[in-house]
Order: structure tokens, then C-alpha cells, then sequence
């Protein structure tokens, strides 16, 4: 009897030679990561480290990484994200090998530690906005945005799988073997990405105004687009990465405890996906910047509700709505920027983005942490609430983000071409 041969699907994303190994790698990448994000604590804990080492490794790491990801899109730009990508895939794999072999011959301490963070931060912010950068271009302009959306699913499968991995190598084995499957987890990272065709252009022409070349300058300048979705992503992550980390923590310690906490973060995990599988369609109506204002809104609301709600699984649905609606509005937010930015620079332009919401984290934590204390915590969602909701209209009242239509590109003089 013959066997049918596996086929591809005529179109879409999934038909393109290469990207269901790509999904496959991102999905193994971030199962990894997971398991490196339970192992390195308990490493630093488990030997004596305390928590003062542990803060600074990961000090090292975080500032190391914030730094490196501007450096990172004008290094995807010049060579090609996919060769930045396997550069650092493999880098990374002999920095977490190495850290494996330390941890069951050495005792952990910061001359040990610090350097392998520092370096694994420059890494993984040299990465970031070359991975942003390759969809655009492997994939057809119209399946980008159903590109992005699978591509969120499988990162965020890993992100939930991952930990249950880790969890059971560290307890019963230490951290070395969850170290070491996050190191294999970069080698099939970069074998997904040998798989994936080669790029249309591993390094776009330069698009050209009035006789001279378009440079990041002028788009940072002119891109009123740009400069509008900046601002609402530092008012956003200003006050999201307070909540995720310090306020929601703090009212499930106070009303849940660990378990209700896990639960919610469930709740994170499964509306994200949702999420991202909503934004799979290019929705033709409301225009993106209405759809982004409307899920900006319902974030918003979500938020402020969270603590009166009426118990751990009332604050879970707000969670877990706050959380698709997230999912969604990223993966819209980061089609449109790989659509309207030129492509020769896409990659310096999501690295200015991930830098405005990463680059908030100390001073949203920070704040968060003051004003909990000061005000109580369900005082605080409601106020994190209406400030997100504040910056999804003050975006809305933008003509540039209310006009901007499916295919809109940057245009000198702050006007957009279809």
C-alpha cells in the first residue's frame, strides 16, 4: 500500500519552504529559555548565592541587552537578520553549555556569572529586532500578519510548556540538564533557520526621496506614524510591566496565594494565544488604528477591574481578557511597522520600539512598587487601567494613527503611501 506524501498547504504562510521549521525552532527556543529561567535561579540560590547575587546577574543581563538592541537592527540591516540570527543562536549555545558544565564543578560567584550574563544579554538583544526583521522578508506582504500571528502561538506554547520542563529537570536532576536543553534549544534554533529559504534580499536596497537615500534619522524624524506609536508603547509598558511584575504578585500573595497566582498566569499564557490566533485575519474593518484604540480600551478596563472582580476566578477572566486583547494589539502593532517602515531599515525601527517597552521596565517597577505601598494595591490597577486607556486615545486622536490603512508606507514629510 502507498503511502500519501506530506504536503504543504497551497497558501499562506505555512507554504512557504522553511517556516514550519522556523515555528518549530521558536517553539524549541522559548521551551529553553524557560527552563534557563527556573535553572539560573535555583543555580545562584541553591549554592549560596542569595538573593542580592541573583539581582545582579540579572542586572547584568537586562542592562546588557537594552543596550545591545540598538546596536542589534543596525547589524540586521547591514548583514541580514537570518545571519545575525544564527550568529547568536550559536553564541548563545556555547555560553549556556559552558554555564552547564560551571554549574556542577564550580561554586556560582558573581566573576563567574557576570561576564556569561553580560555576554547572553548583548546576544539576546542583538537578536530581538532581527527576528522582527525576517518575516518581511520570507514571507509575502499579505501573509504577514498571519506569519506574526503563528509565530506568537508557537513562542507562547513554549512559554507554557517550558516551565513545567524545567521545573521537573531542576528538581530532580539540578540545574545542569535544564541548562543544557536550553543550549540544544539554540542548535535547533539555528538548524530551523538553515532550513528557512534564503531572504528575497539578505540586505534591502535603500529606498530613495528626491534623489538621496532614505537613513533612520530621517524616518525617526518625519515618521509621524513612529513617533506616535513610541509614545503610546512608553506610556503602555510604563505601566504593564508594574502590574505583571509587582501588582498582580502582590494581590495574589495578599488574596490567592501561590497557587491562585499560578492560576492567573495561566490565564496569561492561554489569552495571549487567543490572542494571536484573533489577529490571524487581516481585518479590513475598523481601520488598524481604531482596532488598536478599541483593544488598548479593553486592556485598560480589564485592568482596573482585576481587583474587583469578586475573587481569584473573576480576576482571571480580567486577566486572561487583558491578555488576548494584548496578544492581538502586539501582533497588529508589529505588522504595521514591518509594512510601513522601509525595508533596508525595518530592523533599526523595531529595535527603537523594543526599546521604548523594554527600557521602561526599572522605572515601571520601580513606581509600581513605591505607589503599591503607598496606596494600596487594588488603588493602583485602577489607575494603570485608566492610563492605558488614556494613551490608546490620545493615539486615536493622531490623524496619522486614525488614517493609516493596510499597506500605508513611510513616505518623507510625515505622509504615508499606499
Amino acid at each position: 500500500m502507498s503511502r500519501t506524501p506530506l504536503t504543504l498547504p497551497a497558501s499562506g504562510p505555512m507554504a512557504v519552504r522553511g517556516f514550519p521549521w522556523l515555528l518549530a525552532g521558536q517553539f524549541t527556543s522559548s521551551v529553553g529559555d524557560l527552563c534557563y529561567a527556573i535553572a539560573l535561579p535555583w543555580l545562584v540560590l541553591s549554592s549560596g548565592g542569595g538573593p542580592a547575587l541573583l539581582g545582579v546577574v540579572l542586572a547584568c543581563f537586562g542592562v546588557s541587552r537594552a543596550v545591545a538592541i540598538p546596536a542589534g537592527g543596525v547589524l540586521a540591516d547591514r548583514f541580514g537578520p537570518r545571519v545575525i540570527m544564527l550568529v547568536t543562536d550559536a553564541v548563545r549555545f556555547g555560553l549556556v553549555g559552558v554555564l552547564a558544565l560551571l554549574a556542577g564543578t564550580v561554586t556560582p560567584s558573581l566573576a563567574v556569572l557576570a561576564p556569561i550574563a553580560v555576554a547572553f544579554g548583548v546576544c539576546s538583544g542583538v537578536f530581538v529586532p532581527a527576528s522582527y526583521a525576517l518575516l518581511p522578508g520570507i514571507l509575502p506582504e499579505k501573509d504577514l500578519t498571519a506569519g506574526n500571528s503563528l509565530s506568537t502561538v508557537a513562542t507562547e506554547l513554549g512559554t507554557l510548556l517550558g516551565p513545567a520542563l524545567g521545573g521537573i529537570l531542576v528538581s530532580r536532576l539540578g540545574p545542569s540538564p535544564a541548562l543544557l536543553v536550553d543550549a540544544g534549544s539554540y542548535l535547533v534554533s539555528a538548524a530551523a533557520l538553515l532550513a528557512v529559504r534564503a531572504p528575497r534580499r539578505e540586505q534591502a536596497p535603500a529606498q530613495v526621496a528626491d534623489g538621496h537615500a532614505v537613513t533612520f534619522g530621517t524616518v525617526l524624524l518625519q515618521g509621524r506614524l513612529l513617533q506616535v506609536l513610541l509614545v503610546a508603547a512608553i506610556i503602555g509598558n510604563v505601566v504593564y510591566a508594574g502590574i505583571a511584575e509587582v501588582a498582580l504578585p502582590t494581590l495574589a500573595h495578599e488574596d490567592f496565594g501561590a497557587g491562585g497566582y499560578g492560576v492567573m498566569l495561566a490565564g496569561l499564557g492561554v489569552g495571549m494565544i487567543a490572542g494571536a490566533l484573533l489577529a490571524r485575519p487581516q481585518w479590513r474593518r475598523p481601520r488598524p488604528g481604531y482596532l488598536l484604540a478599541i483593544l488598548v480600551l479593553v486592556m485598560g478596563a480589564s485592568v482596573a477591574a482585576v481587583p474587583y472582580s469578586g475573587g481569584l476566578v473573576g480576576a482571571t477572566v480580567c486577566v486572561t481578557v487583558f491578555s488576548v486583547a494584548n496578544g492581538w494589539s502586539g501582533i497588529a502593532i508589529m505588522t504595521m511597522l514591518q509594512r510601513w517602515a522601509p525595508r533596508h531599515l525595518l530592523a533599526r525601527v523595531m529595535s527603537v520600539m523594543l526599546l521604548a517597552m523594554s527600557g521602561t521596565f526599572p522605572l515601571s517597577v520601580a513606581v509600581t512598587g513605591w505607589g503599591v505601598e503607598r496606596y494600596g494595591v487594588a488603588a493602583f490597577f485602577v489607575v494603570a487601567g485608566c492610563g492605558m486607556a488614556c494613551g490608546g486615545l490620545w493615539a486615536l486622536s493622531r490623524r496619522v494613527f486614525r488614517n493609516y490603512r493596510h499597506g500605508d508606507q513611510f513616505a518623507e514629510k510625515g505622509v504615508t503611501a499606499s
